[in-house]
């Protein structure tokens, strides 16, 4: 509607198309500043609101495509408002893929921001002279920097999916247009938030450089791996193999290391837990000619992933409300995983009775300073520290199968563990010290944690290499298959093990960080570096070492792949030693 028009001059039905799209705009917009207000937790109460507001979503895309030529001519309607839209709709794919850990539900995400890019919905936001028309009057030019940031937020968000989707030839695209972006928004518009905005480009700048590795292929091009668990990475279950039959259903991942390379509120280490504990979705490739299809309500048949929630730098009651909510969710038959990677907190003093809360625990956050993990606040030795989550706060969680992976500098303290109710238990344990070589490393995600997400990565890493053929990796991944097989077959035969690990052991997600843990502790065993007790990986309960994590056989494997890579001076030789 042009500033000479009055509303009587416009016809009727093009009025009504103006209205109604008015109406579906203001809709969708009141529908998506209420998704902040739903509970993060539980499955349920979210679902149908999540619903309504896809459907309003869906109405308004397929709206403002059937009537664009009245929209353009009688609204006004901008490129960069679609661009609003389609970025909504691809935020609301994002959460959905967070609330159900559903990858299909990335890949839509990922469908809409691309073709925001390839389309150039946001290209006229920064040259934009914004005449002010009738239906556009609020928008004056102090609004210019507000509209600026809404592309910056979408580079943003577009980046994190598709560092989720292991797009890293994109994402370094990206960052330097987003980075481009920024100079020109810090130029022309003197705001508050431009160092916010330079600190983005340095989380995002760290996080992509974060893996110690890089894999080379004939033409030095980087080799992009995933991680996620594919179909023939786990070793089968022998035939007639009794094992439990649990199923792993819901994972907190719980990050609060003070100085871990983060972005988006997700540490290195969050994000490669939670794609360790996801499948390699089917159909990764781009789906961009699917743009503008919304279907959010046609969910797998089945769960493939378990459910999780990521907990960036969590208080104690948030943790606590989280860990209630899992636990209460939980199906029959199913297993709750705790990943806490985290600072921390040691006992102030030695009591004669050590119980539960007398070994300290991991940081939780608290708004009080912080300095090196201890608050600055002093305390009475006899009491405890408040923002720690101590092994006793876990102990009414273990009424139901528990698996916990604890990746700190107090890690131990979960070693003294209690199976109070019979439940099946088990707790994997970093090192608690790293030679000085690893722990300059730490920024950039736990070396313990690496292995439990891609061990050969984490092998390649412990032994001083930071780049290797594409040739040789294949290689070794394809004889780290044999060895997770021959592990598998340790476990399940040992006379003596305890049978907690059995019981996890028919799940597959649970079935591969426990070789993995395995290979982990053999590994840095024989590694020369790692001489110290403390600087191997523990559990509760303890594992038979003869049986795995000392098995003559795999120390025999483990020297051969550090052959295979030219690294075997770096391990002991027992064979070589007699001569």
């Amino acid at each position: 509607m042009t500033g000479a028009e009055t509303e009587d001059d416009i016809p009727l039905g093009e009025r009504k198309t103006v209205t109604d799209f008015c109406y579906l705009l203001d809709k969708s917009k009141q529908l998506f500043n209420g998704l902040r207000d739903l509970p993060q937790y539980g499955h349920k109460q979210w679902q149908s609101y999540f619903g309504r507001t896809f459907d309003v979503y869906t109405k308004l895309w397929k709206f403002q495509q059937q009537h664009r030529q009245v929209l353009d001519s009688r609204y006004g309607l901008k490129r960069w408002q679609i661009g609003e839209v389609a970025s909504k709709i691809g935020q609301l794919y994002y959460h959905y893929y967070l609330r159900t850990s559903e990858t299909s539900y990335l890949n839509e995400a990922f469908s809409f921001y691309s073709a925001i890019r390839q389309r150039s919905y946001y290209f006229q936001v920064n040259k934009e002279d914004r005449a002010v028309t009738v239906m556009d009057e609020r928008q004056t030019s102090s609004s210019r920097p507000e509209l600026v940031v809404k592309k910056l937020r979408y580079y943003a968000r577009y980046i994190v999916v598709c560092l989720l989707l292991n797009k890293m030839d994109l994402v370094k695209v990206l960052v330097k247009e987003l980075s481009e972006e920024i100079d020109d928004y810090t130029q022309r518009f003197n705001t508050e938030d431009q160092l916010e905005w330079s600190l983005v480009l340095q989380e995002v700048a760290a996080f992509v450089e974060a893996d110690p590795v890089m894999v080379l292929n004939d033409n030095n091009a980087v080799f992009v791996t995933s991680n996620r668990l594919q179909e023939g990475c786990v070793p089968q279950l022998e035939q007639g193999m009794v094992v439990g039959q649990l199923i792993l259903a819901d994972a907190l991942i719980v990050g609060n290391c003070n100085s871990q390379v983060k972005f988006s509120e997700l540490t290195v280490d969050m994000f490669r837990m939670l794609q360790a504990l996801e499948r390699e979705p089917v159909n990764l490739a781009t789906q961009t000619s699917k743009q503008g299809t919304l279907e959010p309500n046609e969910k797998p048949a089945k769960r493939e992933n378990p459910h999780k929630y990521l907990l960036y730098k969590p208080t104690f009651s948030q943790l606590f409300t989280f860990l209630s909510a899992s636990f209460k969710e939980l199906p029959a038959n199913s297993v709750l995983l705790i990943y806490l990677s985290a600072t921390g907190v040691f006992p102030s003093g030695r009591l004669d009775y050590e119980g539960p809360y007398d070994f300290g625990g991991v940081l939780t956050n608290t708004n009080r300073d912080i300095v090196n993990g201890e608050t600055a606040q002093k305390r009475n030795q006899a009491q405890k520290e408040m923002h720690c989550l101590h092994p006793g706060d876990l102990f009414p969680f273990t009424r139901k199968p528990l698996f916990v992976i604890v990746d700190s500098s107090n890690s131990t303290a979960y070693k003294n563990f209690t199976n109070l109710f019979g439940q099946p238990l088990v707790c994997l344990l970093s090192p608690t010290i790293y030679p000085k070589s690893v722990q300059d490393q730490s920024q950039r995600g736990s070396l313990f944690t690496l292995f439990l997400y891609c061990p050969l990565l984490a092998f390649l890493s412990v032994c001083g290499l930071n780049s290797v053929r594409r040739g040789v990796w294949d290689r070794a991944q394809e004889f780290l298959l044999k060895i997770y097989r021959d592990i598998g077959q340790m476990i399940t035969r040992s006379r003596t093990i305890d049978q907690a690990f059995l019981q996890f052991f028919g799940d597959e997600f649970l079935r591969l960080l426990l070789i993995r843990f395995v290979f982990c502790s053999a590994a840095l065993r024989l590694h020369k570096l790692f001489r110290e007790s403390r600087s191997f990986p523990e559990s509760y309960p303890e594992l038979p070492k003869q049986d795995t994590v000392e098995s003559s056989l795999l120390q025999k494997q483990i020297l051969e792949l550090a052959s295979m890579l030219d690294v075997q001076n770096l391990f002991w030789d027992d064979s070589l030693e007699t001569y």
